[in-house]
């Protein structure tokens, strides 16, 4: 970029490369939100302002447009918003590690309308970096002998943040057809998409709301994520394969990727969710499970799960929470789940197959045990009916408690007081039998018979 007396304005390399690199991502930005995103650790923003402006010398970025907002005294403040020029954004290609051809456009029409949208984006991304502040090199003054030395800076501290600067994205193309270079008309772009697998979070696409359009239009964005979601192409192997698969990588939970809706305008909480709820009621085909009941080892029981293989996992926040706590913070409302969660747990499935299926196991050596327990305890009496087994007296064969207490001890096996009670039986009957006959023989008398 030409040497030092190329830049006016005496800004270091490192921070101009900071600067397009910035700018390379997020397209447009004030330099206070540079400043955030790349050098949160420098003592003010004229840092930032210095680099912008040698860019500028040089034709690598430019100030079309500005912005303002007021203060807690009311007064109204503008700020200068800062683009990428054609030439800058080839730049900034080099900084971010992509082709050109997919860094997009200049956003030079955006910044001339103060890029109300963009700079939420902007602030969105920054509150899910959390870039912590590092100290700067100190520029070394000569002091006169016997001056109070400067104190050190004290550093604000930061939320922990979520992957880097270069795993994000923003207008993406999300193409219901054609290509991710040449969508169809009809295409879906996402505000932002964050890849950060060091994290856990293979892509995350994010969708910024500033309360501009009625939330059936937003919810209808949702409704066209789960038609890109549902787009298929054939692989190598000529085997149908989600068509969102071929550029981001699957995280291995149930369902499509995750869907972040960060809504960033500046509301009370009630208003806030009362968006955020109706959002979620006009869009609960796109991201509820489907109930599957049953279980193999408990009848009675209503278990099952919830089936999300075809569903969006779709997360909420307001910026005030993610830029006070963080993404790792419980600030996250899964459409579905019933309180705040950390993004961790946001995103997780408890209710999916998985869960049933860790509760079935639990079933299924609970159901083992018990049979386990039954079969021990039948051999155990077992066991003691065969301690107080004796012989049969008239057989000899071996004679068992029968358990019910109607067999005495030392008494005949059941073979044998079977045929002892069948004799005994016979003998009653015939018994009977010639009584009847005597009885019989003397109310007819001896010429009975001659009636």
């Amino acid at each position: 970029m030409g040497g030092a007396s190329a830049w006016p304005y005496k800004s270091t390399g490192k921070n101009r490369g900071l600067v397009l690199l910035a700018l390379g991502v997020v397209k447009v930005a004030t330099a206070e939100q540079l400043r955030q995103l790349v050098l949160p650790g420098t003592a003010d923003v004229q840092t930032v302002r210095n680099a912008c402006k040698d860019l500028r010398s040089v034709g690598l970025v430019e100030s079309v447009g500005r912005t303002s907002f007021v203060t807690e005294s009311g007064r109204p403040v503008w700020r200068d918003l800062w683009n990428l020029t054609t030439a800058g954004l080839a730049s900034a290609a080099t900084e971010v590690g992509r082709p050109v051809r997919e860094m997009g456009g200049t956003a030079r029409e955006a910044a001339r309308a103060g890029a109300p949208h963009a700079l939420a984006v902007t602030d969105t991304i920054d509150a899910f970096r959390q870039s912590p502040p590092l100290p700067t090199k100190p520029v070394a003054r000569r002091t006169p002998a016997g001056s109070v030395p400067v104190q050190a800076r004290v550093l604000p501290t930061r939320p922990q943040g979520l992957g880097h600067l270069r795993g994000w994205e923003t207008e993406v193309a999300l193409p219901v057809s054609g290509t991710f270079t040449t969508p169809a008309r009809g295409s879906l772009r996402a505000d932002a998409v964050l890849t950060a697998p060091e994290d856990g979070v293979p892509v995350l696409f994010v969708e910024v709301d500033n309360h501009t359009e009625p939330a059936a239009v937003v919810a209808r964005k949702i409704e066209n994520y789960r038609r890109f979601f549902q787009r298929t192409t054939k692989d190598h192997r000529g085997k149908d394969v989600p068509f969102w698969s071929t550029l981001w990588d699957d995280s291995h939970r149930d369902g499509y990727p995750p869907l972040a809706l960060v809504f960033a305008k500046n509301v009370s909480p009630e208003t806030a969710m009362n968006r955020m709820k109706s959002i979620r009621d006009l869009s609960t085909a796109c991201w509820k499970g489907h109930w599957h009941s049953g279980s193999m080892y408990d009848r009675g029981s209503k278990d099952g799960y919830l089936d999300y293989t075809r569903t969006i996992p779709v997360i909420a926040t307001t910026l005030t929470r993610l830029q006070q706590h963080g993404p790792h913070g419980p600030v996250w409302w899964r459409y579905g789940h019933p309180t705040w969660e950390s993004l961790e747990h946001a995103l997780d499935n408890p209710d999916d197959h998985r869960a049933y299926q860790d509760r079935e196991e639990q079933r299924r050596t609970e159901h083992n045990a018990q049979e386990q327990h039954e079969r021990q305890e039948r051999e155990e009496a077992l066991r003691r009916r065969k301690a107080a087994a004796w012989p049969c007296p008239t057989c000899g064969r071996e004679v068992l408690p029968d358990g019910w207490e109607t067999r005495p001890p030392g008494g005949d096996c059941g073979v044998c007081t079977n045929i002892k009670n069948r004799e005994r039986e016979a003998a009653e009957g015939r018994a009977a039998e010639e009584a009847e006959g005597r009885e019989e023989a003397k109310r007819n008398g001896l010429f009975g018979f001659l009636r």
